[in-house]
């Protein structure tokens, strides 16, 4: 299960709150993961893509504009790893259109990405604005 714990709050309300809807996200997906009494998970799988794919570019946005508005020195790098993850979100959704197959390791795919993302650069490099 996906929760927002202490430790992922990085001081900033508004990026905090937008963090918290994409840990809802993940959420989403991995009960979606252990929903055993639905067999064909194919839209379920190209409703969250969506929603991870409109709610990061609004939530980048957000955030850039927010270091922006600071001055903040690593905007760049963080613009460049934002680009990057809606990049990877394409490519799942590319690889989703392509096999409709293997639908649980697409979510487990998808998964260990937004993990991955959640706790490395929220926690390292996130955190980071509010200090």
């Amino acid at each position: 299960m996906y929760e927002m714990k202490p430790e992922y709050f990085i001081g900033i309300d508004l990026i905090d709150e937008e963090h918290k809807q994409i840990f809802a996200y993940a959420n989403e997906a991995y009960e979606l993961l252990h929903e055993e009494f639905t067999p064909d998970k194919y839209d379920n799988i190209s409703d969250i893509l969506e929603k991870l794919r409109e709610y990061t570019k609004k939530h980048f946005a957000d955030e850039e504009a927010y270091m922006e508005s600071i001055h903040y020195k690593r905007l760049f790098t963080q613009k460049v790893q934002h680009q990057a993850f809606i990049e990877k979100l394409e490519e799942f959704d590319l690889e989703h259109m392509q096999d409709a197959e293997d639908q649980d390791q697409q979510i487990m795919n998808i998964l260990n990405f937004l993990t991955d993302w959640l706790i490395n650069h929220i926690l390292h490099v996130d955190g980071l604005i509010g200090k």
